[in-house]
């Protein structure tokens, strides 16, 4: 017959330093950056949304509370249709452009040697450089007068296209600017999803009696899934909040808000205009925009990382 001792009262003693240490290391790693998230990111949004609400204008000493007067406003409102138009159409050659043409130039990349290190050098360098510098210098480039233009007339064109005083051309042409700089973002996320795909699948493609084109459809395309949803929740970003190349290329022109985007027409509504309250309007909404395009862009990429 054997005797079991009743169990020590130190066993049955819940630990009360386990919830503590989590405590402790939650405001020691968490609570500055969620301290950073509110100040920078979810208080400024706040603000903006209760300044849309108001009349406020920095040349009036009271403000009014006005409700949903500016949004009314801005159903109406042409320049906000035309600023609206206009982010549609960067966003749609931004998104496309560097996409397909990124994964082109890393499909030509993804090889090993110097001259394609250099290569991926070369073309990552646009990503890096600010966006006021690229706009400097393709403003140059571009205008009646310049590089480009030049060589055209000494090719045998005669009249050469105005890329950013003709109006029906230079909001492509400011989007094109972007979709180039772009491009080396596409390159380096397409490169590391190419470098990521096993050879062994491939060997055993090429077993089968893939081919190239193949291998491509049925190995690396879905192995890329992740690196397309990267660049394009990137590139929607990156379009949707485009103001940096406008304000340098064309400053909204030529003519009447003709490459004005939202981005541009808050900044120049709040400053320039100084409706503020107006302008947090255009903000809220385009917010809203790029939140809900993301998140559709998310869940539609995202299952088809599944599907695939």
């Amino acid at each position: 017959m054997t005797i079991t001792s009743p169990p020590s009262r130190t066993a049955r003693r819940p630990s009360r330093r386990a919830p503590l240490a989590g405590i402790g290391h939650f405001l020691a790693f968490g609570a500055p950056g969620l301290l950073l998230y509110l100040g920078l990111v979810l208080v400024p949004v706040i603000m903006s949304v209760r300044s849309s609400l108001t009349d406020e204008n920095p040349l009036h000493r009271s403000t009014r509370y006005t409700g949903l007067a500016n949004y009314r406003e801005l159903l109406g409102d042409p320049a906000f249709h035309r600023a609206l138009g206009n982010t549609v159409i960067v966003t749609a050659i931004v998104v496309v452009v560097p996409n397909v043409l990124g994964l082109g130039v890393a499909i030509l990349l993804d090889r090993r040697g110097r001259l394609y290190h250099a290569l991926r050098a070369v073309f990552f360098t646009p990503v890096v450089l600010s966006s006021v510098v690229v706009s400097v210098i393709w403003q140059a480039l571009l205008t009646d007068d310049g590089m480009v233009n030049s060589l055209l007339r000494s090719a045998g064109v005669n009249h050469p296209p105005g890329w950013l005083s003709d109006p029906s051309i230079a909001l492509y042409s400011v989007a094109s600017i972007i979709a180039w700089q772009m491009l080396g973002f596409c390159v380096v996320v397409y490169l590391a999803g190419l470098q990521g795909v096993p050879p062994e699948l491939h060997e055993a493609a090429a077993l089968d009696g893939a081919g190239a084109g193949g291998r491509f459809r049925h190995v690396t395309w879905p192995m890329l899934a992740p690196a397309v949803t990267i660049n394009t929740v990137m590139l929607l970003i990156t379009a949707f909040k485009a103001y940096d190349h406008i304000q340098v290329i064309t400053n909204g022109g030529p003519g009447d808000g003709t490459t004005a985007t939202i981005a541009f027409s808050v900044v120049t509504t709040a400053f320039t205009g100084n409706r503020i309250g107006y302008a947090a309007a255009m903000s809220t909404v385009m917010l809203a925009l790029v939140a809900a395009i993301s998140v559709l862009a998310l869940r539609f990429l995202q299952r088809r990382e599944v599907n695939l």
